[in-house]
């Protein structure tokens, strides 16, 4: 390890963890005690109104204690249940579901034994360093300083004679070790923070069935709209091509003896409009299965897709198998929906698309070099894009800031059937 990111990473894990730690004590304290003083003062009635002004405060500390912890690579999801439309603050609604949230209390619990732990790793890991560093600031002049009332440092107390030798490489190694253990007890910390800001277990269990019953609810309008759609390209296509060319034929074959040149003329009519009628239900065909997802697969059939847009598409990436059917198709209109967005909204000059699988999940990546800005709001594609993976338990990820660049990122857990039995997506 290269001495300078090792100091760096030191430095700042020991920063942080002693900064996070010590600031705990005043801030845990005065909002426990604001808590208990506020609930206690429902009695009163003013807790209607305190409770959950004091317990916006306590969320928004826990908020940022949760971007803190992203500092170690720990991810700490909000558990707090939805806030029930009506209940405005001061309203016995908005106080019961308070109370009644169990992350409340988590909450408080928090706070009780986070000041104390909070405070130790961030004064030790303090002191830590501080100690390795007077070692070694103090080794010019350490035999003057601890010559005299028995004094010593590290291991050697008092000083003796050969004492003093050992003063740098004990400096030098409370000083490596306090920058070794930074990091970790800002890791520490952050599991702490996990094992009671993070949803339990049946919390999340709800929040999933929640998500669940709106999502299928979406999906089932999602196909309802849908069906109403093919149903409504079917009576007004092919099937009033099919119901043009029956009578035609019906025509032809009464004029076939009295007049063999307008039966002709009819059946060539018949044929031209069975050709039409034929072509339509092909493309109303992909658009429910694409053919080219049976034949090439996800990733060729993006590339084929990228091959008849208005702009420079790129695509790449690996599947080390083929998702389900369902999937494979969900994902492949996600991308149409999202690169038709592009073409029409962002003003880009070139287009991207990246495909990978990692955890049990396959990911797609869409971006743009466009002026940004995108969101989901109703009625966008995005929300088809948001709606279409909810159907499978799926995300959308935007990044889109003014100006660009535009990526969303979509995620559809799913398990890869194996390569030796699925077609090549290679191809393209």
């Amino acid at each position: 390890m290269k001495p300078w990111p090792f100091v760096r990473r030191g430095l700042l894990g020991v920063g942080r963890v002693a900064l996070v730690g010590i600031l705990s004590i005043p801030i845990h304290i005065v909002l426990i005690v604001l808590t208990v003083l506020s609930f206690a003062s429902t009695l009163l009635g003013v807790g209607l109104v305190l409770v959950p002004l004091v317990q916006l405060l306590v969320r928004a500390y826990t908020d940022l204690r949760r971007r803190i912890a992203r500092w170690s690579g720990v991810d700490i999801p909000r558990p707090y249940r939805p806030r029930p439309e009506g209940a405005f603050i001061g309203s016995t609604q908005r106080w019961l579901w308070l109370v009644r949230d169990p992350a409340t209390w988590r909450d408080l619990l928090w706070l009780v034994g986070g000041a104390p732990i909070g405070a130790g790793l961030g004064l030790f890991s303090a002191m830590s360093l501080l100690y390795g560093v007077e070692g070694l600031l103090l080794v010019p002049v350490i035999e003057d300083l601890l010559a005299s009332d028995g004094e010593g440092y590290g291991v050697v107390w008092p000083m003796t004679e050969f004492g003093y030798l050992t003063v740098l490489p004990q400096a030098a190694l409370i000083t490596a070790g306090a920058l070794y253990v930074g990091p970790l007890l800002l890791w520490a910390l952050a599991r702490y923070d996990l094992s009671l800001l993070q949803p339990t277990r049946a919390a999340a269990l709800e929040r999933r069935v929640d998500r669940l019953t709106q999502t299928r609810s979406e999906v089932v309008d999602a196909q309802a709209a849908e069906l109403r759609r093919i149903e409504r390209d079917l009576h007004d296509g092919a099937q009033a091509r099919i119901v043009a060319l029956g009578m035609s034929l019906g025509m032809a074959e009464d004029l076939v003896a009295r007049d063999p040149a307008a039966a002709q003329q009819l059946i060539a009519e018949a044929r031209e409009a069975s050709g039409l009628a034929l072509a339509e239900l092909r493309q109303l065909v992909r658009g429910i299965h694409p053919p080219v997802l049976a034949e090439r697969g996800l990733l060729g059939g993006l590339r084929a897709l990228a091959l008849t847009l208005p702009l420079p598409v790129s695509v790449d990436g690996e599947l080390p198998g083929r998702p389900p059917a369902p999937v494979e198709s969900a994902a492949y209109f996600a991308a149409v929906e999202a690169l038709a967005n592009t073409v029409k909204h962002s003003g880009a000059t070139a287009a991207w698309v990246s495909l990978s699988y990692l955890g049990g999940a396959l990911y797609l990546s869409v971006g743009d070099d466009g002026v940004g800005g995108a969101t989901p709001n109703a009625g966008s594609g995005l929300a088809g894009v948001q709606r279409r993976l909810a159907a499978f338990d799926g995300a959308l990820g935007i990044d889109s800031p003014p100006g660009g660049p535009t990526v969303l990122t979509m995620e559809l857990p799913c398990v890869l059937s194996s390569p030796k039995t699925s077609p090549s997506s290679a191809t393209g």
